[in-house]
């Protein structure tokens, strides 16, 4: 039963997508914001990226002095 709800969820999921008012998207983009926002969500992604790349060199440096 768990999988035939979650297969009518992803087969809905379209439907979803195309019932979504883009007004603010298309106002965005006709007063040139829509590249702040792209520039803003990118700057927050290479953060992460970073911050995840900087744990893993730090832990990885930790397994290696305790062995």
């Amino acid at each position: 039963m768990k999988r035939f709800l979650n297969l009518l969820l992803l087969l809905a999921m379209p439907i979803f997508t195309f019932a979504s008012d883009v007004e603010m998207a298309d106002l965005l983009h006709e007063n040139g914001k829509i590249y702040v926002v792209v520039a803003v969500i990118a700057i927050i992604f290479v953060g992460i990226v970073v911050y995840l790349v900087t744990i893993d060199r730090r832990l990885t440096k930790i397994e290696k002095e305790e062995k």
